[in-house]
Parts: structure tokens; C-alpha cells; sequence
């Protein structure tokens, strides 16, 4: 049976309990709204791990705009039916006791943070690194979970573990799609049907454009409207926006 952890007090207490002395632990951190990507990496963790913890915190800090903040879905109820069979325990702490600083102490990172998604959303990263660490110290992970969807805070984090030198092994997890193609997103969920029928054709795009500049040319011809296209370590990373929401892929070629 799942625990749910609503304190940190509650989740001390269980991590220091006998039945989780001397057990691998599994992490999956998420910021709620699950789907099947979520979990496809409780999957993993279950399969890899003698306990698993999935931690669902919508972290205001790595919110640039606090109208998107606002419209992150909240869906607990359907998040713990979905991680139950998966989780040993599930952290759901409040933002006052993730923060007691009001976010006076945070986490910067100097070369890879300030492109592509941080480029555009001031701050984010911050907001994730911060929030990562406070998370591993408190869970005390073996490994960690993360989708390869975000590939540019999957390099971060494992930057942050290896300069930090923590005690935790990144997992690296392949991005799971829907049949069209479109990476399972919880934003996909604001899209209208036309909107979502539409999105396909992102994945699509960048999957058959030769170089970046042929890829936001397509995208753009195809009516979305193009944040940036790069390629990256042998993936084309993009960011596009869909009836206002927005939305990332990668793809390697």
C-alpha cells in the first residue's frame, strides 16, 4: 500500500523506519499531472528498485510567468490511482515547507542554463536545480528517474550530481509518445482537439528536417509559432507554441 507523505516530517519519519533501512530507493520527482511518461519511469524505478518514491510538487519557483503557474493542472486524485501500483510512498509537501527561505537561497548554473529554455523563461532554472537538490537531500535517492523529453534539464541535473558530488544515479529514460508521434506532455491536456490533431505535425517536422533552419522553417509553414530550434549533442531540441500553449521535443536523426 502507497504512502502519502503530506509533511516532511511524515516522510522523514518513514524514510528512517527499519523497512526502508538498507533498501535501494528509487526516485521519480514530478510536478503532478501524470501520464503515461510518468509512468513508464515508476516502471523503471519499480523494476530497479526495492522502494520507490514519487514526489508531486507543482514548484512555483521555476514558474517565469504566474499566469502558467496558475493553469499547471492539479489532478491528485487521479495521480495517486496512477502511481499506486508503482510508489512505496508519494511526497506532496506544501510550498511553505519546500521554501522556508521564500526562495532566499537558490541554486544557479552558468553556461548551459541561460540557452534555449532559459533563454526565454528568466529564472527557471534556477527554480529546478533548487528545487532538485532540496529534493535528493530529503528523499537520500540511490537513483533517479527523468525523461529524456527534457533533455536540457536532463543535462543539468546530471551536471548539478556531479559537481555537488551526490550520492545519486541519474537515469536517463526514453521519451514515450503518443501513437501521432506528439511527446506525452501534461500541457498536451490544455490543447483543443484541432489543437492537439495539429501538434503531431511537431515531432513530425523535426524528425525530417535536415538542420535547424529547416526545421522552424517547416514549423512555422505548418502554423505554429517557433521559440528556438537548435541542435544539441545530436539531437534537434525545439520549443514551439500551440493555441498559446507551449510545448518541447527532441529528436535524434
Amino acid at each position: 500500500m502507497t504512502t502519502i507523505c503530506s509533511t516532511l516530517e511524515e516522510w522523514r519519519a518513514l524514510r528512517r523506519s527499519a523497512a526502508w533501512q538498507g533498501k535501494t530507493l528509487g526516485f521519480v520527482p514530478t510536478l503532478g499531472a501524470l501520464h503515461a511518461g510518468h509512468a513508464a519511469l515508476l516502471a523503471r524505478a519499480r523494476k530497479e528498485n526495492e522502494r520507490v518514491v514519487l514526489s508531486i510538487f507543482v514548484n512555483p519557483t521555476q514558474f517565469d510567468d504566474p499566469a502558467d503557474l496558475a493553469r499547471y493542472p492539479r489532478t491528485l486524485d487521479s495521480d495517486l490511482s496512477l502511481a499506486e501500483p508503482y510508489a512505496d510512498a508519494i511526497l506532496a509537501p506544501s510550498a511553505k515547507a519546500m521554501y522556508p527561505d521564500d526562495f532566499r537561497y537558490r541554486l544557479a548554473e552558468s553556461a548551459l542554463s541561460p540557452r534555449l529554455e532559459g533563454a526565454l523563461r528568466p529564472g527557471h532554472f534556477e527554480g529546478v536545480l533548487t528545487i532538485v537538490l532540496k529534493l535528493f537531500n530529503l528523499v537520500q535517492p540511490h537513483r533517479a528517474y527523468f525523461g529524456e523529453k527534457d533533455w536540457q534539464q536532463l543535462q543539468l541535473v546530471r551536471g548539478l550530481v556531479e559537481a555537488l558530488l551526490l550520492p545519486v544515479e541519474i537515469v536517463a529514460c526514453p521519451t514515450v509518445r503518443d501513437p501521432d508521434g506528439l511527446a506525452l506532455s501534461s500541457r498536451n491536456r490544455r490543447l483543443s482537439p484541432a489543437g492537439r490533431a495539429a501538434a503531431a505535425r511537431f515531432p513530425q517536422i523535426l524528425q525530417s528536417a535536415r538542420d535547424p533552419a529547416a526545421a522552424a522553417a517547416g514549423l512555422r509553414a505548418a502554423g505554429f509559432d517557433v521559440d528556438y530550434v537548435e541542435e544539441c549533442a545530436g539531437a534537434l531540441t525545439a520549443a514551439i507554441r500551440v493555441e498559446g500553449v507551449r510545448l518541447i521535443d527532441n529528436v535524434r536523426r
